[in-house]
């Protein structure tokens, strides 16, 4: 399977922009992941680090979650793999699958995309418990294009170290 990443508009307006950059961001970890095994995805970076592929898309799921159902859409609910609402949990892949991995990581980016497209504008605001401030939905969105530009980052070195592939 080859995963399609589509650019963004280059006159679009700023809510099309702002999904279509996240999609992409998205799409590029996906991409980074291609072609690799369970083994591949759970090689961790360097030790004590527990950081691997499969622990980027462990974490980003619980990104996606937090961001878009918890905050946004005020859903009480846990975290994926942790019940303590601990975001590091999610980095150890030491037995995850991709199919796990990828399976909840997915289910969250169709929850996100949802609740972004049903919002009636990036003005919609909720309040982010943990920051103990109200934030628009442009923000959130804003957040999620530099979470996933950080982590790709990671996951260009990541991916490099497996096999030698690197770019995006």
């Amino acid at each position: 399977m080859t995963t399609e990443r589509i650019g963004p508009p280059l006159a679009g307006d700023e809510r099309e922009t702002l999904r279509t950059f996240l999609d992409y961001h998205r799409a590029t970890l996906a991409m980074k992941c291609e072609g690799l095994s369970d083994e591949d995805l759970r090689r961790q970076s360097m030790p004590p680090s527990t950081l691997s592929l499969l622990g980027l898309v462990r974490h980003m799921a619980e990104v996606e979650r937090t961001w878009f159902r918890i905050v946004v859409n005020g859903e009480a609910i846990p975290l994926v793999w942790s019940d303590e609402m601990d975001y590091q949990v999610a980095y150890d892949a030491t037995g995850a699958t991709r199919s796990e991995a990828f399976d909840a990581w997915q289910a969250e980016v169709e929850h996100a995309r949802r609740i972004e497209r049903e919002a009636t504008s990036l003005d919609v605001t909720a309040h982010n418990a943990r920051w103990g401030e109200d934030v628009s939905l442009r923000l959130v969105m804003v957040h999620m294009i530099l979470e996933y530009g950080r982590h790709n980052g990671h996951a260009d070195f990541l991916r490099e170290g497996i096999d030698g592939t690197v770019g995006a």
